[in-house]
């Protein structure tokens, strides 16, 4: 028997949002280990906002809607509220009733970038590593750090002389402009779009772009992110975020750090040794302009080791968290101008890059 198409709108629904989501769905542990997380930063929560005054937007919610716009790869905070108006899972994710208003995207953005400028997406990622359960799934003696290219949300138009010199653009809303023949650089021109970005190139042949430069720490047992910073894009940036974000972790143990050909200069090296920090980095053979091989700073000390060979293996595991960041997470182009703001997004994104991994490597009995 055919079934009818008719629709008869219901005044009350009795069924629990709970029961509509999977039991089996992979967000529900995602939530579950999440919420494990901020209830550890409940005292920091606590300190940021006032006492009196017009409640706001909770943080909770606030952190947990920003990493379903990171898994579902939503472009705008419009569309991420679109769909948290009528989508029961976004709403169980978030915290929401089924009877509960959705937040208007600009109070929703503004209160959580009050939010990211208090430096809560390092205190989340480090509340996140914390937990019990994802502790043991660390190693605590070999990693690897990386860096990539975080483009500007800024046009090359936008690249102007820092004395106000230089061609102005045509007329209209968009108008055209023309570079031949202007030498531009950092030291001479900046983004009057976002001053922080850099004009930057990966490598010889590449096109440069207005930029910033991620850096992650990976432990090399499971490939999660344990750390994170973002500078100005600098041909020596890759190597003083490494020693800083090595700074920052308090450690007794010796441990080992995989790194690329990138790495591989002398002083870079002597500072890891002085730290008592092995230096897995990949030899640098390229030949130079003289037709001789450029000199490693790597020796037999460190090569002539099994683990050498293994870093040199696993350390390139850390692209796996760059590809899913800016395919997925959206961070190919930061939709944020200023360091700290873009600083704040990228880490937020390496702790929602772990919590994407989380449930398949619990589901692995030990």
């Amino acid at each position: 028997m055919r079934g009818s198409d008719e629709r008869s709108g219901s005044l009350f629904s009795y069924v629990d949002v709970e029961s509509r989501i999977a039991a089996d769905h992979p967000l529900r542990l995602i939530r579950e280990i999440t919420n494990e997380a901020l209830a550890g930063l409940d005292a920091a929560f606590e300190r940021l906002y006032a006492t009196e005054g017009r409640p706001g937007i909770p943080p909770e919610r606030l952190l947990r809607a920003s990493l379903l716009q990171l898994f579902y790869s939503i472009r705008s905070e419009r569309q991420l509220m679109e769909r948290i108006d009528f989508d029961l899972l976004f709403r169980w994710f978030v915290g929401l009733g089924v009877d509960d208003p959705v937040w208007d995207p600009t109070v929703f953005t503004k209160n959580r970038e009050r939010l990211f400028n208090t430096g809560i997406a390092a205190e989340f990622l480090s509340a996140l590593l914390a937990l019990p359960r994802v502790r043991k799934l660390l190693s605590r003696d070999h990693f690897s750090v990386d860096g990539t290219l975080l483009k500007a949300w800024a046009s090359m138009k936008s690249f102007q002389p820092k004395d106000g010199s230089g061609n102005p653009p045509g007329g209209g809303r968009n108008g055209e402009r023309d570079f031949r023949g202007e030498k531009r650089s950092n030291d001479t021109h900046s983004s009057v779009t976002d001053p922080d970005a850099r004009l930057y190139r990966k490598g010889a042949g590449r096109e440069s772009v207005l930029c910033y430069m991620g850096h992650a720490l990976m432990e090399n047992r499971n490939g999660l992110a344990v750390g994170g910073d973002v500078t100005h894009a600098t041909g020596t940036a890759e190597r003083e975020a490494a020693i800083a974000i090595l700074d920052s972790r308090v450690t007794a143990r010796r441990i080992t750090l995989g790194a690329d050909k990138g790495y591989d200069v002398a002083d870079f090296v002597e500072a890891l040794r002085e730290r008592e920090v092995t230096p897995h980095v990949a030899i640098n053979g390229n030949i130079r302009k003289s037709g001789k091989p450029r000199r490693t700073a790597i020796d037999r000390r460190t090569t002539r080791h099994p683990g050498y060979a293994i870093s040199q293996v696993v350390r390139k595991r850390i692209e796996e968290i760059f590809g899913w960041s800016k395919s997925v997470g959206g961070l190919v182009q930061v939709k944020l101008r200023g360091l700290a703001k873009v600083k704040a997004l990228f880490t937020f994104g390496l702790a929602a890059y772990n919590l994407i991994r989380l449930p398949k490597l619990l589901a692995v009995p030990t």
